[in-house]
């Protein structure tokens, strides 16, 4: 019998929706990421945009995606990622967190949010494999959501992978003054978070990380703290057997419309 390989918890920028139609770097790394991971037999997506006052799951067993924007090209629309759900995983999910403590909810009817969708069109353009999707709780901050991730943490030996959506950076607002403005380049306080992010995960600085919203431009990055919260449950999830330390590794970092930052990590 071939013993399944354990699968690193994986954060990755989902940038805008139209992600997968821009020629940038990070639609290209997005392309190739699956290549460096051991195929998984299911797929715990975790986004930024699917937010409830308590832990939910979607347990339906086919998926279908939710077109939750406007204002964006007809050919977004159009698009589809018709994989399998598994409301057996959601309900070992359920289980998991009950067990740690989370009341947790099942969800038979929503689909998944274009912060899944859309990365996982590239990762996984097939869409053969099963995906379950769950909700974060906005308003219950960093802390709680890296507790999800560490009640989750036994997945990883069983196959599944926990895909963690969101943003390094994400002030949109920011983006739209610049555009108002005619100002073109990078601004220093979208690199210095960035950097700050590396920084701290690779010194395995949790505590640092976990009061983001005090660091050098964090607040100015994250004017509201929903597209950070995905990574802490990705770093959680790389937590081994409880242990406070995490192994962390950047797998790509880059820059989308100039004030997102499209950083991808690995855990465990």
């Amino acid at each position: 019998m071939t013993l399944q390989e354990t699968i690193p918890a994986v954060f990755v920028s989902h940038g805008p929706p139209t992600l997968p139609f821009e020629d940038i770097p990070a639609r290209e790394f997005l392309s190739c990421m699956a290549k460096d991971l051991p195929r998984p037999k299911a797929i715990l997506a975790v986004s930024a945009h699917w937010e409830t006052a308590e832990p939910s799951v979607t347990t339906r067993p086919d998926q279908t995606v939710l077109h939750d924007f406007y204002g964006f090209p007809d050919a977004l629309y159009q698009m589809r990622y018709d994989a399998p759900g598994s409301p057996d995983l959601a309900r070992q999910v359920q289980d998991m967190l009950s067990n740690a403590g989370f009341p947790t909810h099942g969800d038979s009817e929503r689909g998944l949010d274009h912060g899944a969708w859309t990365p996982l069109t590239l990762i996984y353009p097939e869409a053969d494999i099963p995906v379950i999707q769950l909700s974060i709780q906005t308003d219950l901050g960093a802390a709680h959501h890296l507790a999800l991730g560490r009640a989750l943490a036994p997945l990883r030996d069983e196959g599944i992978l926990i895909l963690a959506s969101g943003n390094i950076t994400h002030n949109l607002r920011a983006w739209a003054r610049l555009r108002q403005l005619g100002q073109d380049g990078v601004p220093d306080w979208v690199t210095t978070f960035q950097d700050w992010v590396y920084d701290k995960v690779t010194a395995a600085d949790i505590p640092a990380l976990l009061d983001f919203m005090q660091a050098p431009m964090g607040r100015e990055n994250h004017p509201t703290p929903e597209h950070f919260l995905p990574f802490f449950v990705a770093l959680g999830a790389g937590m081994a057997g409880g242990h406070p330390a995490v192994q962390g590794r950047r797998l790509h970092h880059s820059i989308c419309y100039n004030v997102l930052a499209m950083d991808a990590y690995a855990f465990g």
